[in-house]
């Protein structure tokens, strides 16, 4: 099985060979593909929290490779991010997604003193958004001071590595704080977990619980509950705190049994049943989430889980040739249509995509530690 993850590898690191070179030529970070062309962000341009993913992924591949072009068009990305420091207000709780997996792939990789700054850098604003009341701050809108998301568990990595690189505990604790708060508000008894939850941003008591991207209020939007497995599961490797290990084996649970026959994944789990919307970025997430809890737990259903899911994508959703620029399909933004995608290529899916897949072989770089 192994070699046929790594023959797919391979065909993914080929075809990004040619269609990352349009991206470069149009001097642009890509959101997603459709039409054989690369289309940029739908909102916020570079400062669109997604930008990460794309040097994220050429640094996977670059690690597969060991190919020049990838480090460098990595970083042709990364010049682009860093110039949104100066914009600074559209930047929020997701400058884990944009610098962790550009800058700070970088860092870790080849050892760039500049690209360890910036990563820093962007530690220190995602310090910045949190509230001693217990949380950090997601978007910036006046009437959001209280909101925070579930997808911020993944950003915390950010802040654990600060940590660690600066010997400062303050980052670490800001983490910890989050995730608690996190366990507490987000997780439910049966092992899903809220998308967004408001909190006053004065006492950090809860107000009330926010639809998100999911079919409606106390549903489970099928990334969200990604997000909470993956990141919990980071947040135990990091932290060692037993209780983080339990909820990201509560997610896992829940998302297991929620993988559909074909082994796609459902853009919400609780969606119609008669509705065919699948976000194939949630199972490609889980995938790695699944993977992580795997090596941390020594128990072998998580990699069969992750196996599934990655299957499935391949066989189902993943195009090797054609005109399309990118390879996952059925990726979806939100189930409610935010003009940000739907059943379509995705780039931060195939971003999880590789990386679930050099998991599977044993390759991964690791970027989120």
């Amino acid at each position: 099985m192994q070699n046929r993850y790594e023959e797919k590898l391979n065909a993914i690191a080929a075809k990004f060979r040619k269609t990352a070179e349009a991206a470069a030529a149009e001097g642009i970070i890509p959101y997603q593909s459709a039409g054989g062309k690369w289309i940029s962000s739908p909102y916020d341009g570079n400062s669109w929290w997604t930008g990460g993913f794309w040097p994220g992924l050429m640094w996977q591949l670059y690690t597969l490779t060991g190919d020049a072009f990838f480090q460098t068009e990595a970083r042709r990305a990364q010049k682009l991010l860093t110039d949104e420091f100066r914009t600074f207000r559209r930047l929020n709780h997701d400058v884990g997604f944009m610098y962790l997996l550009s800058c700070g792939a970088d860092a870790k990789l080849t050892g760039n003193e500049q690209a360890e700054t910036d990563t820093l850098h962007a530690a220190s604003l995602l310090m910045g958004r949190f509230n001693p009341a217990g949380f950090i701050r997601a978007w910036n809108e006046p009437e959001r001071t209280g909101f925070a998301i579930i997808d911020c568990m993944m950003n915390l990595t950010l802040l654990y590595r600060a940590s660690r690189d600066t010997g400062d505990p303050r980052f670490r604790q800001v983490a910890e704080i989050h995730a608690d708060t996190t366990r507490r508000e987000f997780l439910r008894p049966d092992g899903s977990v809220s998308h967004i939850i408001e909190f006053d941003p004065e006492s950090g008591k809860r107000v009330r619980e926010h639809p998100g991207q999911g079919y409606a209020l106390g549903t489970q939007w099928s990334r969200g509950q990604a997000w909470g497995l993956y990141g919990f599961a980071l947040a135990f490797r990091h932290l060692q705190k037993p209780a983080y290990l339990e909820a990201a084996g509560k997610i896992a649970r829940n998302f297991a049994a929620h993988i559909r026959e074909d082994g796609l994944t459902d853009c919400d789990f609780c969606q119609p049943k008669e509705e065919k919307r699948i976000d194939n970025i949630a199972g490609a997430v889980a995938a790695c989430g699944f993977q992580e809890l795997a090596k941390l737990t020594g128990e072998a259903e998580w990699k069969n889980c992750a196996e599934r899911l990655v299957n499935a994508m391949l066989e189902h959703c993943a195009d090797l040739g054609g005109d399309r620029c990118g390879i996952l399909t059925h990726c979806t933004a939100s189930y409610h249509d935010d003009g940000a995608g739907q059943h379509t290529n995705i780039t931060y899916g195939d971003y999880f995509l590789v990386e679930a897949l050099m998991k599977l072989c044993g390759k991964d770089p690791e970027l989120w530690s």
